[in-house]
């Protein structure tokens, strides 16, 4: 008979309804079986955080490829945007600049990042839009400065929404249209003045839809959501910023600090939100993190949007 692989991960729930943090994991020696385990994981919390992983940025590369198919820089580096790490499967979110240096805080790069901060779903404006993330800590700034990554158990939050309201909703399957620029026009007003986001792809994505690896209903909202389509301007705005604001109640809410360099946090995309948290670590103290995205493989990947290799970027 086969030998069975013995398990020797720890699940420590991080909130009451979703999140949690998995000890133990060898990632030297990831059979098939503890990948299993860490895949029901993901399942069932939402987000998971993976502590002092050890991984440097090929071994990064090489556990998120397990998940799927990953996303890559090109659309931001077509546009002109230098990218400063080896992996193009590796998306800098961090407050460098292209020479290493910190950006300032009224830096064109820190005005983009500022999109960051408002709760959000990596991808949603791509025609395929993102299943998983996986963001690594290659160096932290001091302890005390802030930088926690926050997130929102849009699944409870679905569960939990006003009655009659989960029933329009049902009803009316609203699709919801997803931009980039509108996301970052929202935090940072000041920048991409001579850019109207209705001038520009936008992804569509049901408002509601089940999560598929868990069954669960799930509310797919997101600041990338500009508006809802075959209703007022009134009503799209309305209902946007209600379920938007019901989602991000603290209840749903879970903060994740990052303790140390090579702390990594795996999140699904599709059944929750997250943002980066503010500190006064900005514009002093380096804070390099780099996410693994993988594309969605579900029956709701692409949307209601044509099956395409163009995605959205910025300069």
């Amino acid at each position: 008979m086969p030998h069975k692989e013995e398990s020797q991960l720890e699940i420590v729930e991080l909130h009451p309804t979703f999140a949690a943090e998995i000890r133990g994991t060898n990632f030297d020696n990831l059979g098939s079986g503890v990948f299993d385990e860490i895949h029901a994981a993901i399942t069932k919390y939402g987000v998971v955080k993976f502590p002092k992983t050890g991984l440097d940025d090929a071994g990064h590369v090489a556990f998120a490829s397990r998940f799927g198919e990953l996303d890559d820089v090109s659309p931001y580096t077509k546009l002109g945007k230098k990218h400063r790490l080896a992996f193009e499967q590796l998306f800098d979110v961090s407050n460098l600049l292209e020479d290493g240096s910190v950006a300032s805080v009224n830096s064109h790069r820190a005005a983009m990042n500022k999109g960051n901060s408002l709760f959000h779903v990596d991808s949603s404006f791509n025609p395929r839009r993102a299943g998983y993330s996986l963001l690594k800590a290659h160096e932290l700034p001091p302890k005390g400065t802030g930088g926690a990554t926050e997130y929102a158990d849009t699944r409870t939050a679905f569960d939990e929404l006003p009655e009659e309201l989960k029933k329009e909703l049902l009803e009316k399957d609203y699709v919801a249209c997803h931009s980039l620029y509108h996301s970052r026009k929202t935090a940072a007003p000041g920048f991409l003045t001579d850019i109207n986001p209705e001038d520009h792809f936008m992804s569509r994505h049901k408002l509601v839809q089940r999560h598929v690896p868990s069954g669960r209903m799930n509310l797919y909202i997101a600041s990338h959501a500009h508006h809802i389509e075959d209703v007022s301007p009134e009503k799209s705005k309305e209902l946007l910023s209600t379920l938007y604001k019901h989602a991000c109640q603290p209840k749903y809410i879970v903060a994740i600090d990052w303790n140390d360099n090579s702390d990594l946090l795996l999140w699904d995309n599709t059944c929750v939100m997250h943002r980066a948290m503010a500190g006064t670590y900005e514009g002093k103290y380096v804070r390099d993190m780099r996410r693994a995205t993988v594309h969605d493989g579900s029956i709701h990947a692409w949307g209601l949007n044509e099956q395409s290799n163009d995605r959205m970027g910025f300069p």
